[in-house]
């Protein structure tokens, strides 16, 4: 089954300096019904104005993994870390005990950006910090593992039954995958542009899909199009 939720159908919130979809239950936005799918947990879509950001503020027994699409983030956090991440990278940080950090736009253009939490397979963890660069490598009709809890090559580590790929597929390419029916899996995607059938649904940009108890995933695109996929079990 595929579940399709249209990009009108994301919560907005909008506090001046920033302009965020909500996905899932966060903050103000509390909808019993839309907590969670699989070990995904939250799932913002955030655009931040030059000169501003979130203060310090602490996180426990989560998995976060932010993905930079433009502009560039200043990371400051109380294990040592002080860190820009650009577009085109991607952190993690694995809260476990306790982490506390601050997230600021300090560039002279707005900063949009992904901020995706996992619920962690395993609790009471030593907090820790990853950041890497992925503007150079090949995304370009495959799946780029960018955080993973499957031990994959080149992804880094999360402490969660989950992978984050990035995709971008040319016009008329075609991503498949068939399902292990001895692992129950499920499968979130959300379009960032252009357009995507999956299976026989079809998204554009800002739609999300969260799939289970498919047969398999076949990804087509009539347009250039990008995209993540979250992969749970």
């Amino acid at each position: 089954m595929i579940k399709k939720i249209p990009a009108s159908k994301r919560y907005l919130s909008s506090f001046g300096w920033l302009k965020s979809y909500w996905l899932f239950s966060f903050n103000s936005y509390i909808d019993p019904n839309n907590t969670q799918f699989g070990s995904l947990r939250v799932f913002n879509d955030d655009i931040v104005i030059p000169g501003k950001g979130f203060s310090m503020h602490c996180h426990r027994e989560m998995e976060i993994v932010t993905v930079i699409l433009s502009g560039t983030v200043t990371h400051e956090d109380d294990i040592g870390n002080k860190e820009r991440i650009k577009a085109g990278e991607v952190q993690v940080m694995s809260a476990g005990t306790g982490i506390t950090h601050s997230e600021y736009n300090r560039e002279d253009e707005d900063l949009h950006l992904y901020q995706i939490w996992f619920i962690p397979n395993k609790r009471e963890l030593k907090p820790s910090y990853q950041q890497k660069d992925y503007s150079k490598q090949e995304k370009t009709n495959r799946l780029l593992a960018v955080a993973s809890g499957g031990s994959i090559d080149g992804a880094l580590n999360i402490n969660s039954n989950a992978t984050l790929f990035l995709g971008h597929l040319e016009p008329g390419q075609q991503l498949e995958q068939n399902f292990d029916f001895n692992i129950e899996k499920k499968y979130f995607i959300y379009v960032r542009s252009g357009k995507l059938r999956v299976n026989d649904t079809e998204l554009s940009s800002g739609d999300q899909g969260r799939i289970d108890n498919e047969a398999g995933l076949a990804i087509s695109a009539p347009e250039t199009s990008e995209f993540v996929l979250a992969e749970m079990w």
